[in-house]
């Protein structure tokens, strides 16, 4: 009947919000298994079913990723960044880059007017982790605080989509970057130039830093 299948939808759509608040804020990271049914519909207020309909929901839109006799893990923090994952392995690297590079020059335009006080902590610790593992070559060190960094300046143009947008880009940007054997940076002036128009509040320069950067990386 229309009633009890709108109502059993509307649970269905309960769960998978639920779920998506999970991921947004956090408590569902990337690679993590997330709880058994039973655990998940305690936690929702929906039944095991309905939380089932949900993870299949979420699992079709690439968010999810269910194993046969091991369990349900994230593959994506949203659909969004799924879909982009996805595309990125349909088309040529190139393309990738261009539409990367587009998407963290606005970004860095926008958040040197956006930022926060907040924002420009976790950029500086991000730089300054850079640096160190940098330093003690420590290449796994030294590429993830650069993905921070570049995750951060996006973020910090407070535009939700950009950020899910990017997201997609991940696993391309930890591509990318690399620790040279004998741990010379030659990147960190154009690093520490991108923050510092950030900084300034300075979006023209922001932009013309990051674009200067993107370059260097390119090369």
């Amino acid at each position: 009947m229309p009633l009890s299948a709108t109502t059993a939808r509307s649970l269905v759509d309960q769960a998978i919000d639920g779920m998506r608040a999970l991921l947004a804020d956090g408590e569902w990271s990337v690679g993590t298994r997330i709880p058994p049914e039973p655990v998940l519909a305690a936690e929702l207020g929906v039944s095991r079913n309905t939380v089932r309909e949900a993870v299949k929901a979420l699992a079709h839109g690439g968010v999810l990723e269910v194993r046969r006799g091991d369990g349900t893990y994230v593959a994506a923090p949203n659909e969004v960044s799924a879909l982009i994952r996805r595309e990125v392995g349909r088309v040529e690297l190139d393309h990738v880059l261009e539409v990367r590079h587009a998407i963290e020059t606005r970004a860095a335009c926008l958040a040197a007017s956006r930022r926060t006080d907040e924002d420009l902590a976790v950029l500086a610790d991000a730089l300054e982790r850079r640096r160190a593992g940098a330093a003690d070559r420590d290449a796994e060190r030294f590429v993830t605080a650069d993905c921070d960094f570049h995750l951060a300046v996006v973020a910090a143009a407070h535009n939700p989509l950009l950020s899910e947008l990017y997201e997609g880009f991940l696993e391309t940007l930890v591509a990318s970057v690399a620790l040279p054997p004998d741990g010379a940076d030659d990147l960190a002036p154009a690093h520490d130039g991108v923050l510092a128009a950030i900084a300034a509040g300075d979006p023209e320069a922001a932009s013309a830093a990051s674009t200067e950067l993107l370059e260097q990386v390119g090369h």
